[in-house]
């Protein structure tokens, strides 16, 4: 179910005001209490993503819905700005310099492929977010990444790699998933 823009609008805010009232905090405060929108306390799984001139700063969030919209927002950008461990916190100067964005993701949907290209063959460029998941492992690139890499061999590819999987590893033990985002940028 897509999200009003009234209410995109109130998440980007949210988002914005976890980052800023988390700068040097050890951990998230707790989402501000209030009267927020029925769609806002639906179960909905998030990624919020930083970019600093348009270069990754941060990126954090689920693809499974584990507590209210709003809460995994407040939550993700906390987590994007203070908790990626790839990249040091976001510092005061960077603050004013953040481009937010969120993402709002689809419940997963299996997808039945029993070799690479039969997974290759049901994506959708642009549009799926994929999940591979083999054993104790899971790895999931969002649907922006397509941007990144959008001839689907290399998105693949990439993803397993990330994973910590090898170039051309397969494995029928593999279980792949989609998943559709609806992405919001705060400007």
């Amino acid at each position: 179910m897509p999200i009003e823009r009234a209410n995109r609008e109130l998440l980007l805010k949210v988002a914005r005001a976890s980052i800023e009232r988390g700068l040097g905090a050890a951990k998230p405060e707790p989402v501000p209490s209030g009267e927020w929108p029925d769609a806002l306390n639906e179960w909905r799984a998030t990624f919020t993503t930083l970019k600093i001139d348009g270069v990754l700063r941060g990126c954090r969030g689920a693809i499974e819905a584990s507590r209210p919209l709003i809460e995994d927002v407040w939550q993700n950008a906390w987590a994007s700005a203070y908790d990626d461990p790839r990249f040091p916190p976001v510092t005061a100067d960077e603050l004013r310099r953040l481009e937010t964005s969120i993402s709002v993701l689809s419940p997963l949907e299996p997808i039945e492929a029993h070799s690479e290209a039969e997974l290759l063959a049901q994506l959708e460029p642009g549009v799926d977010g994929l999940v591979l998941r083999c054993g104790e492992r899971r790895v999931t690139f969002l649907p922006s990444v397509w941007q990144m890499l959008p001839e689907p061999t290399a998105f693949l590819t990439q993803l397993k790699v990330k994973g910590g999987w090898s170039a051309g590893y397969w494995s029928t033990d593999f279980a792949a998933y989609r998943y559709r985002a609806e992405i919001f940028p705060e400007y």
